[in-house]
């Protein structure tokens, strides 16, 4: 009798114990789960904040862009209207060279295909004729039509010249015009005196005329990738 309960005891220890880690397991997963239910809530509850946040400031944006479309469209009809806002706009596109202009100026004709030119006129040629233009008070410049402005490129391809991208036409026997609108007196004591010998040096042709021209608009575009308007 007593063999037999001494037999079983330790089984039933055993079992004891495994019933007894068991328990303990099954409530620490309780406590786990209901830990990880508590974060999840958490962080339901953190991205519901975030969510709200976030469509209030989409719905302040969408109400800022249509205060400012409204904004803008009524400056847009009041320059559209107001001759002093016209005059500065007006302004500001002679300036950038988008606008056509006429005026009092020299028109310059160059031939370098003479059989005596020594050198014919490169891309600094052109370049430093045009800046001594500027220097001396041109406020539109142009070369065989092409008007130049801030962004303009004077470079050789192949055997063509390209100016703001476009080949200069060249007329028959004159293949350089150049048309600058300012004081003609000081525009033509200037090149008459800073570049026409140098030219003539080499053998080219240079005559240099008075007249009222009409120089045309920038047909190109601004494109900015880097510049952008500085903070105030």
């Amino acid at each position: 009798m007593h063999g037999w309960k001494r037999s079983l005891a330790l089984p039933v220890t055993m079992v004891a114990i495994a019933l007894g880690f068991l328990i303990s397991l099954q409530a620490q997963t309780q406590k786990n789960v209901s830990a990880a239910e508590q974060i999840s809530a958490d962080r339901l509850g953190q991205m519901k904040s975030v969510l709200s946040s976030s469509q209030a400031q989409n719905t302040k944006l969408q109400e800022d862009h249509r205060v400012l479309l409204d904004q803008l469209d009524a400056a847009r009809k009041k320059v559209g209207t107001d001759p002093e806002l016209l005059a500065q706009l007006k302004q500001l596109q002679i300036l950038e060279g988008t606008q056509a202009v006429e005026g009092p100026g020299i028109q310059i004709s160059i031939d370098d295909r003479n059989k005596n030119v020594l050198f014919p006129l490169s891309t600094d040629d052109i370049a430093r004729m045009i800046n001594t233009l500027k220097f001396a008070g041109s406020e539109a410049t142009s070369i065989n039509g092409q008007r130049i402005v801030a962004s303009t490129a004077i470079v050789l391809s192949g055997s063509s010249i390209l100016v703001n991208e476009v080949p200069i036409t060249r007329a028959e026997g004159i293949p350089y015009e150049l048309d600058a609108i300012g004081d003609q007196d000081t525009l033509v004591d200037y090149f008459s005196k800073l570049e026409a010998p140098v030219l003539k040096k080499y053998g080219m042709t240079v005559s240099i005329v008075k007249k009222t021209l009409l120089i045309p608009s920038y047909k190109g575009t601004y494109v900015f990738k880097q510049a952008k308007p500085s903070s105030p």
